[in-house]
């Protein structure tokens, strides 16, 4: 229900908007209103000034194992096509995806779940797309199979706990999501996530190439022009910030799986002895970031995967989860992940295959029996230029999606609370609790009536303000109103002109929060916000 009044919300306020929605949407495509598209511009500032531009502030957690140097990229969407098949996504980047035959629909094989139910005397797998009320759904589409009323429910005799489908071996007694019969779900196949485009006039395979699945890439390929032009030592970190693109089979949970997505990775390059004291530091430093920004630790964990969960190249991984709404009661989605990649992804570039010691998968062969997809043939290790050490660099990468991110911080924020309006009566308040530093905006100014220069003063303070914050003014209809308004976009301070403002030069200053009114001079306005969004 609480996912219900967030997404509302989202569109009423002006956060979140479906895609071409005039012409029914774009499932797995969404937009981003006035509010979400300053919520988000935030929390890319607030990722890449902590990351890179402050990343040396060791203000709030144990030094780094060494100093070290942070830089920035901005890489294409649109690279050779032969970084995809080096990297291995051209071979492995896919999903299993399933087709039902009666609904016409597809779906990927890992996320539907279902149980074994019998009533007169046959015996089927129902099942549901995984997440919220999956074992509502399941009962709903078991009784319509057995053509029974909801008040015999009873009469559905289930056996054993919600299994995933990937369980199941003969589909022949499985009932999918949307089918009303048995047996209409085709076997699972593979799907390749990328996207296809071709470059040029050319349309045939020669022109062919892929929108990025990730911004990692662009990263790894530019290792050595960044190390040569900055002159940086190891460790260095190479950050960027930028759109993805996944070919998602089933899109779902608002903005939490989309197909076109905004990445903020890190690539951290260091000595593979140090590879594990850099895990972990990035671990804490990334989780650290997210309660340092309002997101709550009883809502948040950190999860290690364990041996079977790895990607083929990695040495070690860790994400950090958060209990989103539409999540089942003690379930977590993931937030971010935190990846040991090792010497994985400078190998492949320089040698275009697989080690199989680390990547037990099926490498491509040509006729010849060596590795299809040949590399770059230039030398990505790094030389120590004190030490003179040359070595291949491990690599630790914390990936972070800002619009997970951002969702997140949405979900985190909505509260509803009680509140005295205009004449003093208890009414439910919905608030945006968000941090001051990614709240879309920092604060509104207000006249208390419109007349007796008071506009005309309320928006002196305002332009003045809008020099260095993102404020909002607003003059229409009772302050209380205007107050509420205000506590559902987010805004953490308030600030009304009103008679007194026009005899002495003070202002009054609500706290979003606490609702605490202060005095303070229109001269102080802006040192008070900055000085509470820093200090927050």
């Amino acid at each position: 229900m609480q996912m219900e009044s967030i997404v509302s919300l989202c569109k009423r306020r002006g956060f979140l908007f479906q895609s071409s929605e005039i012409y029914g949407g774009l499932n797995g495509f969404w937009d981003y209103g006035p509010l979400g598209v300053e919520l988000k511009r935030n929390v890319r500032e607030a990722w890449w000034q902590d990351m890179v531009s402050r990343h040396d502030d060791m203000s709030t957690l144990p030094g780094a194992p060494t100093p070290f140097s942070m830089e920035g990229l901005d890489c294409t969407i649109l690279m050779h096509p032969q970084v995809w098949k080096c990297s291995g996504h051209y071979d492995l980047f896919h999903d299993f995806m399933v087709d039902c035959r009666e609904s016409k629909k597809r779906y990927r094989h890992d996320q539907i779940n279902g149980r074994w139910v019998e009533a007169k005397n046959k015996r089927i797998f129902v099942t549901a797309q995984a997440g919220d009320d999956e074992q509502q759904k399941m009962e709903q589409r078991a009784l319509k199979f057995f053509n029974l009323r909801a008040k015999n429910s009873d009469d559905l005799q289930w056996d054993g706990g919600v299994t995933c489908l990937t369980e199941i071996e003969d589909f022949e007694q499985v009932v999918g999501p949307d089918a009303k019969k048995a047996g209409t779900l085709t076997e699972p196949r593979e799907f390749n996530l990328m996207f296809k485009t071709f470059v040029g006039a050319l349309s045939g395979e020669e022109g062919a190439a892929y929108l990025r699945p990730e911004t990692a890439q662009g990263i790894f390929v530019n290792f050595k022009n960044v190390l040569d032009s900055t002159r940086h030592r190891l460790p260095l970190g190479i950050a960027q910030i930028g759109k993805s693109f996944r070919n998602e089979i089933t899109p779902r949970n608002f903005t939490f799986r989309s197909r076109e997505f905004e990445q903020m990775e890190i690539e951290f390059f260091c000595h593979p002895d140090q590879s594990a004291d850099w895990y972990r530091y990035w671990r804490d430093r990334r989780m650290a970031w997210y309660t340092k920004l309002g997101i709550s630790s009883d809502r948040m964990i950190m999860r290690e995967h364990d041996d079977a969960e790895l990607a083929h190249y990695s040495v070690g991984t860790a994400d950090i989860e958060y209990a989103f709404p539409f999540m089942a009661e003690g379930e977590y989605g993931e937030l971010e992940g935190i990846s040991h990649r090792g010497d994985f992804d400078l190998r492949s570039h320089m040698e275009g295959k697989l080690d199989e010691k680390t990547c037990p998968l099926e490498v491509q062969l040509d006729e010849d029996g060596k590795p299809k997809w040949k590399g770059s043939g230039k030398d990505l290790s790094y030389r120590d230029d004190l030490t003179n050490e040359k070595y291949t660099p491990h690599v630790i990468e914390p990936s972070a999606g800002a619009d997970r991110a951002a969702l997140a911080f949405l979900c985190e924020a909505y509260t509803e609370d009680q509140a005295p309006d205009d004449k003093g009566k208890m009414q439910t308040r919905t608030v945006m609790r968000f941090h001051p530093r990614i709240a879309p905006m920092k604060a509104a100014v207000f006249p208390l009536v419109k007349k007796d220069g008071m506009p005309e003063k309320a928006k002196e303070v305002y332009l003045d303000l809008k020099r260095e914050f993102n404020v909002f003014y607003d003059e229409k209809g009772a302050v209380g109103r205007r107050y509420r308004r205000q506590d559902e976009a987010g805004t953490p301070y308030c600030i009304t002109v009103d008679g007194q403002t026009l005899t002495d030069g003070t202002v009054t200053i609500r706290d979003r929060d606490s609702l605490e009114q202060q005095r303070i001079k229109i001269d102080e306005c802006a040192e008070v916000i900055r000085k509470r969004i820093n200090d927050e």
